[in-house]
């Protein structure tokens, strides 16, 4: 059963605490690192950054989207829909959902301050993420592979992710335990963690998708592992799960709104930054919309080549996770999660430099690329991340000062 293999390969198993001492030396020097780039970065800050002269840490951490969650948390949902002086949804919290603000909230209040309740959720999801990680890469790769695997995670370009006040590394947790339950058919945990999942962050309805298209793959390979009736029970029930709590935000919002449509209205009105006026939601409309407008308006390319690098992207995408070699030793669920997942962003996004942020949940595909034994390549790699660390803090918390540089 190659690519059901559930158990973790290599002759000499390595007990589960000495895997997590050892995640968590790797990611204190990764932290410590990115601290220091912080600082750096934060020394940086002049008049034109979001963060202004004379940032500190604590600047850092409530930064950009760090903001808004703790305005959500401090305030609450509004009951009505702000409005600009046209009329239209302006920005607000209704585009962030409610489990990280509030949880940073509970865990500083003994501190005092939100942000360093935010930071301890980030850090310590982000130390809980990595740790998953090994155990779910392993089962697919040698421990060589899955440790480097971590270390390519812990300090990626986005790595800053887990000390700030953004939700992603509270979402990484719950994404990486569903994806490790399914890997081990361990479906009951799948019932919590899919509206944990649905209420950090968005994008849980690409878990639903990627249930759809695991049950799919199990009924057709079911010669080779039996697919009991529970299971099938399990995978079309939780799918069905995800995509009820992926449409329960929207329902809400417009519940609470009076305008049904408030939870779009309010995510389109971030687009409104790279394209002024009205916009109206279509799938797949973001990124067709942003190939013309980057290629066309912003860098005085023939549009047409967008659209272009756009298919040609795909292709190449979808090429990767069905025939390198690499990617396919991370296991089917892997594959397919990945899959899910762009297709979703394909679906509903306006690619901008927040897509940089918005594809970490790929972040098991770090497998594939630490796959290769050699040691020149690895190291060759995480020096990659750590000049990529460095150019994304810089331009996001040092510089941050146009609509291209939004973190």
């Amino acid at each position: 059963m190659a690519d059901g293999q559930l158990t973790a390969t290599g002759p000499h198993p390595v007990s589960a605490a000495r895997i997590a001492v050892r995640i968590g030396l790797i990611y204190l020097a990764a932290r410590a690192l990115t601290t220091t780039l912080l600082l750096i970065a934060a020394q940086l800050s002049g008049a034109g950054s979001r963060m202004g002269e004379g940032a500190d840490l604590g600047d850092v951490v409530v930064a950009w989207d760090g903001q808004w969650y703790w305005y959500l948390a401090e305030t609450g949902y509004p009951a009505e829909l702000p409005r600009t002086e046209s009329g239209q949804v302006a920005e607000n919290a209704w585009a962030f959902m409610p489990l990280f603000a509030y949880l940073a909230k509970l865990v500083g209040m003994p501190f005092g301050h939100w942000a360093v309740g935010a930071f301890l959720v980030s850090i310590l999801a982000g130390y809980g993420a990595s740790v998953v990680l090994y155990h779910l890469l392993r089962s697919r790769l040698d421990d060589p592979a899955a440790t480097w695997a971590v270390v390519f995670f812990a300090f990626a370009p986005l790595a800053p992710l887990f000390q700030v006040g953004y939700a992603e590394s509270l979402n990484l947790l719950w994404l990486f335990l569903a994806l490790w339950c399914v890997m081990r058919r361990r479906y009951a945990w799948l019932y919590a963690l899919i509206p944990l999942m649905a209420f950090t962050r968005p994008g849980v309805l690409a878990f639903s998708l990627f249930l759809a298209l695991f049950g799919l793959w199990r009924w057709f390979r079911r010669d080779r592992e039996p697919l009991p009736a529970r299971e099938i029970f399990h995978i079309v029930t939780l799918g069905l799960l995800a995509a009820a709590v992926g449409f329960a935000w929207q329902v809400l919002a417009g519940w609470v709104t009076g305008e049904p449509g408030a939870y779009l209205a309010t995510e389109l009105a971030w687009r409104r930054n790279w394209l002024p006026g009205d916009a109206a939601f279509f799938p797949f409309e973001g990124f067709v919309s942003a190939a013309g407008f980057w290629f066309g308006t912003m860098w005085r390319l023939p549009p047409v080549l967008g659209y272009l690098v756009l298919a040609a992207s795909v292709l190449a995408v979808a090429a990767a996770l069905l025939f390198v070699p690499q990617v396919k030793r991370v296991g089917v669920e892997v594959r397919l999660w990945s899959a899910s997942y762009l297709v979703y962003l394909l679906l509903v996004f306006f690619p901008q430099s927040s897509i940089f942020r918005l594809l970490v949940p790929l972040s098991p595909l770090w497998g594939a690329v630490a796959a290769p034994r050699s040691l020149a390549w690895r190291i060759g790699v995480l020096v990659a991340c750590i000049a990529g660390q460095w150019w994304w803090i810089y331009n996001m918390y040092a510089m941050g000062d146009t609509a291209s540089r939004v973190p």
